[in-house]
Order: C-alpha cells, then sequence, then structure tokens
C-alpha cells in the first residue's frame, strides 16, 4: 500500500469524475448534482482523502480563514475571566460554522520593553481576514492603527465613538450604571466610592488622584464612571484596579473600607471585583450590605459566594460575542455593518441594602 497521501486527483478517478468535479463537490462552490457530489465523497472516504490543501485554499482565494482576536491583557488573565471566555464562545459558535478559525493574540501585558508595555508581533505579521478587539479601543489605541495599517478590517467590542475607523459592539453600560446609582442613592448612600477597570496599558493598583483621573485612556472605565455622574454622585474614592479579577476587588476593599470616611457603597465595573470586595469586606469584620452596601456589573453567576446574590448591572455576553460573529461575516462579505449597542439591565440582590445608620 502506498504511503503517499491520496490527491484530489486519485479521487476524480475512482469516482469516475473530472478533478474540476470532484473539487466542486468539496468546494460548493458551483452547480453540482448530488448524486455526483455523494460519488465523490464516498470515493474520498474509501481512499482516506480528508480535502484539498487548506494552504493551497487559502491561497487561491487570497484569505487566510482567519479571525484574529486581540484579547488586551495576559491571556492567562483572560481565561480567568467569565466575560472574555463567554464573548469568546459567542463568537465561535458563529463564526465556527463559516469555516472560520481564531487566533487570539496576547494584550500589550505579556510584552514588556525597555520603555513599557510592547505589542505581540503577531498584530504585526500574523495572517487574519478580520480582526477583533474584545476590551475596547480608542481611534490611536496601537493595535488598532496597526490593524488600520495593514488593511485588515476589525470589529471592536466596547469600542464608541469609532465610526468610520471600525465596526463596533457595545453595550449601554454607562445608562446601566446610571440606573445603579440611582438605585443606591434611593437607598440613602452618599458616601459611594468605585473599584474600577483598569485605566490604560499600565494596569497601575491604587487609590487614584486628581491627576491619576485625568489619564484615562480605555474607555470601559470612562463610560462606567460617567454612568456614576449622570446619576448625580461624587464619588467619595476611586480604586483603580489592574485587572478584571477577585483578588484585585479585595484589595481595593481593604485600602477603601479602612479609610477614616469608610465608604457606605462600593460599585465595581466588574461581578468578579464586586466578588473581591464582599470578601475583603468580611476579612474587616463587615457585614454586606448592613454595613456596605456592593455591587458590581456583568450578570455573572456566582454561586459561590453562597447565600449572597450581587446586585448587578446584567449584559449580554454570549449574544455580544454572537453579534461580533456576524459582524465578521457581514465584513467578510463586503459589507459595512452599522454600530451596535446591546441593552443592559438592573438586577438588585442581597448585597445592597439601606445605608447604615
Amino acid at each position: 500500500m502506498s504511503s503517499q497521501r491520496p490527491t484530489l486527483a486519485d479521487v476524480a478517478a475512482a469516482a469516475g469524475v473530472s478533478v474540476s468535479t470532484a473539487s466542486l463537490a468539496f468546494s460548493g462552490a458551483g452547480p453540482i448534482a448530488a448524486a455526483t457530489r455523494e460519488r465523490v465523497l464516498e470515493a474520498a472516504a474509501a481512499l482516506g482523502y480528508s480535502g484539498p490543501n487548506p494552504l493551497g485554499r487559502q491561497l487561491r482565494s487570497g484569505r487566510s480563514g482567519i479571525v484574529g482576536v486581540f484579547v488586551g491583557d495576559a491571556l492567562k488573565r483572560s481565561f480567568r475571566d467569565p466575560v472574555s471566555v463567554q464573548i469568546l464562545d459567542g463568537l465561535t459558535s458563529t463564526i465556527g460554522p463559516l469555516g472560520l478559525g481564531v487566533l487570539l493574540i496576547p494584550g500589550s501585558a505579556e510584552h514588556e520593553g525597555p520603555d513599557g508595555p510592547v505589542l505581540d508581533p503577531l498584530v504585526e505579521s500574523a495572517a487574519m481576514d478580520v480582526a477583533v478587539m474584545i476590551w475596547g479601543a480608542n481611534a490611536d489605541d496601537p493595535a488598532l492603527v496597526a490593524f488600520r495599517r495593514r488593511g485588515i478590517p476589525t470589529v471592536v467590542v466596547e469600542g464608541h465613538e469609532l465610526e468610520g475607523i471600525a465596526t463596533t459592539v457595545g453595550i449601554e453600560d454607562r445608562a446601566g450604571v446610571a440606573e445603579l446609582g440611582r438605585h443606591l442613592l434611593a437607598l440613602g448612600h452618599r458616601r459611594i466610592a468605585t473599584v474600577t477597570l483598569p485605566f490604560g496599558p499600565s494596569r497601575r493598583s491604587g487609590l487614584a488622584d486628581d491627576e491619576r483621573l485625568g489619564q484615562i485612556e480605555w474607555q470601559i472605565a470612562q463610560r462606567r464612571m460617567a454612568g456614576l455622574r449622570d446619576a448625580g454622585i461624587t464619588l467619595s474614592a476611586v480604586y483603580e484596579t489592574p485587572a478584571s479579577l477577585v483578588e484585585h476587588g479585595a484589595d481595593a476593599a481593604r485600602v477603601l473600607l479602612s479609610l477614616p470616611d469608610r465608604p457606605t457603597a462600593i460599585v465595581a465595573q466588574s461581578d468578579l471585583l464586586a466578588a473581591g470586595v464582599i470578601l475583603g469586606a468580611r476579612e474587616l469584620g463587615l457585614r454586606v450590605p448592613e454595613d456596605v452596601s456592593v455591587a458590581g456589573f456583568d450578570g455573572l453567576d456566582l454561586s459561590w459566594l453562597g447565600a449572597d446574590r450581587l446586585t448587578t448591572v446584567v449584559q449580554p455576553l454570549a449574544e455580544k460575542g454572537v453579534e461580533v460573529g456576524h459582524m465578521v461575516e457581514a465584513l467578510l462579505a463586503g459589507e459595512e455593518p452599522a454600530p451596535l449597542v446591546l441593552p443592559v439591565h438592573l438586577r438588585t440582590g442581597t448585597t445592597t441594602g439601606p445605608v447604615p445608620a
């Protein structure tokens, strides 16, 4: 028995058709009778032929079949965040049936140069038909600038005000946070602090003073703080975290709840950060919500919190990923999809209550 891989010509000969007809049976790109296609596929199965060479197909089509997904952070952190995972799940479930693969590109946090974070080389060199940035971008974001320079159409998740630059899929997070802020005000809270997502690629940790608040680069942190201002809240303190992880929320709680005028309510910009705040409050001997109210953002299922049910702004994570996939499909078809903004809603739980007496 020959050790050589069977070719399309071998399949065509076994099926009694031309090579071009056999090719149509695999590509589905032209008219071919169902019986003929079935005969070709049966011959291929008998010979152990799995299909045309993917590289050759890419060269003929001028496409790589790859969607580059720029995660905006170190992969080891991104995969600890259910938000990123659920968006990716929705995306891959949509583009998988289209025959597209995904290339995950870590953010600058994994690559430090002498002058600070640098882009992963894949941003400049990897073959991809469409790029997806799942943690937002500004117009001057280095990764977005690189994708534009390479002529790669880009979908930005949580990227606002990028008309003419990229296709965007967002959520009404500013309005959702404003509704959450009004909920806390109605409960009597006035000393309200917030625990934020990173302000930019430098990913600092600690209380943010006025100078630092003027240096916010990433839109997600900006919009969610703006939502609290829209509700009429003057924040008593702002704690910046380097990532959306439980331990960073716990660090924030230890600092915020040890201030001389500690806040009576803390709004975290993610549910994982809020969960960390709850754990940190418990370490300090404080009760939630009797001593401090805590709220988050995302709508995750955090059953490991026990009896606590987090007050949170719920966003449609899987749906957002699916819509990103539809945007990718539209771009590959040569269309220019309009920006999409998905709704969110407030879900009150057991972690917010009246201001302590």
